[in-house]
């Protein structure tokens, strides 16, 4: 990649009169530049010990002292920036197909074993250069825009909201299915059948694109997340008590979420706690009106939790982080003599 190429390309600016005029690749790992690449400096301590493993040229965004004059210093606003405008160019030439799915798509995808030419991004913005910059030419790439920047890409299909692949249930639990997809029998995954139309939609695109997968034992994803408790709110193994908290950061959810669990569990009791700030904007039931309280901090919170009687308590806007601080204040035991 010819230097004058590279600083157009990427928005950049030569601040001094470099000898080089052409890079190999570029690497974010000082530890990996080889003679002739191209480093982007996101830690400066790093930056020396690319010149020394042979970089010709050192892509930076703060104010950096210049130590070595022959290769090219390139300023820019934003490595990240940088990177993005690298990988639309790179991908360019290869032919990639690009589908755009939502959250929960991404992360079941990311539990299943595809072929190598189908790639589930997901990661920061080095995370997914160093996984696309050396991509196969014609690979299907699946990513959420919601986590990774759209602007990597120029052409972004959506997944078929049709389903092709219909998933047949035999056994369900709030929180766990066994099901039968393509006469293979999967028996008590951790998936709740509310995730099974958005595995389907998954399943649908890879019989569409003859991708070949294989589904494997699956493990929470961080969405409608549940988390077994006793009275005094600390954590049981799984399906061991009947006082579950369900937590979901994701508040376009909540509705969905809140009809599932009435359709599915009309004979417990259910509370959710939602954030404040989406007071108004549901569209709900009287019944389920009642059961809704709303927070502004995670300590009130807390004090819902602690207030009320509950069988499974919906709490939407934070994750199971919120238990590593006991609900609950144990009382001392102290011995009188």
């Amino acid at each position: 990649m010819r230097l004058e190429n590279t600083v157009a390309l990427i928005n950049g600016n030569v601040v001094n009169s470099p000898f080089v005029s052409n890079f190999e690749n570029v690497v974010l790992d000082a530890k990996a530049v080889k003679r002739g690449d191209l480093f982007t400096a996101f830690d400066e301590d790093d930056i020396e010990e690319a010149i020394v493993n042979g970089a010709y040229g050192i892509i930076f965004h703060k104010p950096t002292q210049i130590t070595d004059s022959e290769i090219a210093w390139i300023k820019v606003k934003s490595l990240e920036e940088s990177l993005v405008r690298l990988l639309r160019f790179q991908l360019l030439e290869k032919e990639i197909s690009v589908y755009s799915c939502d959250e929960i798509v991404l992360k079941l995808a990311l539990q299943v074993v595809t072929e190598s030419r189908f790639i589930t991004l997901h990661g920061d913005i080095k995370t997914v250069f160093k996984t696309l910059s050396n991509i196969d030419a014609k690979s299907t790439i699946l990513f959420c825009p919601a986590l990774t920047t759209s602007d990597i890409f120029t052409d972004i299909k959506e997944i078929p909201k049709s389903s092709l692949s219909d998933i047949n249930i035999v056994e369900q639990t709030l929180f766990e299915t066994s099901f039968i997809y393509d006469n293979v029998f999967y028996e008590r995954q951790l998936i709740s059948p509310f995730f099974i139309p958005y595995l389907e939609r998954l399943l649908s695109l890879f019989k569409k694109l003859k991708v070949n997968f294989r589904l494997r034992k699956f493990t929470p994803i961080e969405h409608f997340e549940a988390v077994f408790t006793n009275k005094n709110f600390e954590i049981k193994e799984f399906g061991t008590s009947d006082k579950v908290l369900i937590f979901e950061k994701n508040s376009a959810l909540v509705e969905d979420e809140m009809l599932f669990l009435q359709k599915h569990s009309a004979w417990a009791k259910t509370i959710y706690i939602v954030p404040a700030n989406i007071q108004g904007k549901l569209s709900l039931s009287n019944d389920m009106q009642e059961m809704l309280f709303f927070y502004h901090t995670q300590d009130e919170i807390r004090k819902i939790l602690q207030s009320k009687k509950f069988h499974f308590a919906l709490i939407v806007g934070v994750d199971k982080s919120l238990l590593s601080k006991p609900l609950v204040r144990q009382t001392q035991l102290t011995l009188n003599f």
